[in-house]
């Protein structure tokens, strides 16, 4: 039997979690729109993903304790009511990683015009995400620019560049960083204005990573100008009302699945599982079949083509931009790219 002592509310779009934390716990099953500060009343403990906004608007007065994100990033709560109101959140970090990597480089092999070994790429943002996009560019034969002043600050300057630097000389500028407004290194609009106005080979711009990071009227006006070359964008500013002429400037636009492989949402529910049931002191839960196998330590780029094509959901999106969250909600999650190397 539930323990009904124990009451959760689970983002209905969560896959492979349904029913299992059910014969431990009290589970109310909700679209983020039906997670309202009326219903976190008399709950818990929660497990979303982006679209539910924990702030003080939502969380106020709540019996709320613990929120477990199925995602990499945790813009979307506010840590800091969290931390002061008592309440555990946790994250899936480096979940999606490998479907993030997938993306960028399925997406850059549709608009290259020349051999991937003769680009240099930015990478700014080596975490997760940008460490796997490192390695794979790297084992392409690609020449790899890595911007992280956090890492750089604590692992010394050795193979580090700055955002100057990668202005001036990428071909192809992909944006792996969290997003942050406040502390020595925020990422609010890193790409401004004033960043555009700095490139100087007209770069590939690729945004999988936060809509924020990038200025969207400043991305708007550069394109324009011929500063930058093809756009890729998958996280939006405004989502999931998005710019449309943004949109229209794109090469590939996509409705934030960049990170949407099943091997990816496996590891972030399962994740997220193992944090409420550690949390609430219930038994460990599994989700049923193995969990993925690490994620290819290189890859060629036939295997990455073959493993995912973007273009459907571009199409889809740049058809019908209100229809942003539907098509996300219902896309058919592919698996990640196989191991596999080209020889140079």
């Amino acid at each position: 039997m539930p323990n009904n002592h124990i009451r959760l509310i689970i983002e209905d779009n969560i896959p492979f979690v349904k029913g299992i934390l059910d014969p431990y716990a009290t589970v109310r099953y909700l679209k983020p729109e039906e997670i309202t500060n009326k219903v976190l009343r008399d709950t818990d403990g929660m497990m979303i993903r982006t679209r539910t906004i924990c702030n003080a608007e939502l969380l106020a007065k709540s019996d709320v304790k613990m929120i477990a994100t199925a995602t990499i990033g945790m813009d979307h709560i506010d840590t800091d009511y969290c931390r002061d109101h008592s309440i555990f959140v946790c994250n899936a970090p480096g979940c999606n990683a490998p479907a993030v990597a997938q993306y960028v480089f399925a997406t850059l092999l549709n608009v290259i015009n020349r051999p991937l070994d003769t680009y240099t790429l930015g990478v700014v943002g080596v975490g997760h995400v940008g460490e796997i996009v490192v390695r794979w560019a790297e084992g392409l034969g690609m020449k790899v620019l890595k911007c992280d002043p956090p890492r750089e600050q604590a692992e010394g300057s050795e193979g580090w560049t700055d955002l100057e630097t990668i202005a001036r000389e990428a071909d192809i500028i992909t944006f792996h960083t969290p997003l942050t407004k406040e502390g020595e290194h925020p990422t609010y609009h890193i790409a401004d204005e004033a960043f555009f106005n700095s490139l100087r080979r007209s770069p590939i711009i690729i945004n999988s990573a936060r809509g924020g990071i990038v200025d969207t009227q400043a991305l708007i006006k550069a394109k324009k100008q011929g500063k930058t070359g093809p756009l890729i964008i998958d996280c939006w500013e405004g989502e999931p009302t998005i710019n449309t002429e943004l949109l229209a400037l794109t090469d590939i636009a996509t409705p934030h699945i960049a990170g949407y492989s099943k091997e990816g949402k496996i590891r972030a529910s399962q994740l997220a599982l193992d944090a409420m049931t550690t949390f609430f002191m219930m038994p460990r839960v599994t989700i049923d079949g193995q969990m993925p196998p690490a994620p290819a330590q290189t890859v060629s780029k036939q295997g990455v083509l073959d493993s995912y094509d973007p273009i459907p959901e571009s199409d889809a999106l740049k058809a019908k931009p209100e229809e942003f969250e539907k098509i996300r909600n219902s896309y058919p999650l592919r698996h990640e790219a196989p191991q596999g190397s080209d020889n140079f």
